[in-house]
């Protein structure tokens, strides 16, 4: 036990084992002056707590590994592919864009209305299915390039009955994400904002919903044709 003379600031130290229990007076070597210790009980119950070591910090978050990411995405399209809207339509979509963050954005909307979605690193494949008919949804913009021709224009280029039958959605900074008038001109069914890429479900439902609605009375018209041709 330890404390300083108020007088002339000595040092006076009482070893522990000597202590009394009740509060003693100890004079000072240097001056005299007497100087008030307390007792063993009352020191013991003036004692400090023991400090509590600080929690040790959170690790930092490990940095974000692009492929890991890309797997996770993945994992994710696949488990919605089996929760589709209910009246949903069924069949393929090719989602050709360069930008894969915002490829699987759409994907993942895209899976939600029940299309089974190919998002092919080989653009030239894909434009080959696309002219044979197997994709009756195509996601894309205007500057995807298969051998430096974009998709886009690839599709341009398609017979009216082949290009009729496919829905295009066309992504780019330049749209207003459902904007009609935008979409007429750029001949698409519905244009999307990059911005919005994650929150196209209700759009794009309701969009597909109104062609289907459009095109239903030609494809009537097509079958009451066609049987009484055959």
């Amino acid at each position: 036990m330890q404390a300083n003379c108020p007088q002339c600031s000595q040092r006076i130290v009482v070893d522990d084992a000597k202590v009394p229990d009740r509060a003693f007076n100890v004079k000072c070597p240097k001056c005299q002056t007497v100087v008030k210790f307390p007792g063993r009980s009352a020191a013991a119950e003036a004692a400090p707590e023991p400090a509590v070591a600080p929690a040790p910090s959170a690790a930092p978050a490990p940095a974000i590994n692009p492929e890991e990411m890309r797997a996770h995405l993945m994992a994710q399209i696949r488990r919605e592919m089996n929760v589709a809207e209910p009246g949903a339509p069924a069949g393929r979509a090719l989602v050709a864009l360069p930008d894969r963050a915002l490829a699987g954005a759409i994907t993942v909307s895209l899976t939600r209305q029940g299309y089974s979605v190919d998002t092919l690193d080989d653009w030239e494949e894909g434009a080959r299915l696309l002219e044979q008919g197997v994709f009756g949804l195509v996601a894309t913009s205007r500057m995807a390039a298969v051998k430096g021709e974009s998709l886009f224009q690839r599709m341009g280029r398609l017979n009216p009955e082949g290009r009729r039958g496919i829905f295009l959605v066309l992504v780019g900074d330049e749209f207003k994400t459902g904007d009609g008038t935008q979409a007429f001109s750029a001949m698409a069914d519905l244009v999307v904002n990059t911005r919005d890429a994650a929150a196209i479900d209700a759009v794009l439902r309701n969009t597909l919903a109104e062609r289907q609605r459009l095109y239903q009375v030609f494809r009537d018209a097509r079958q009451r044709w066609e049987a009484a041709a055959g």
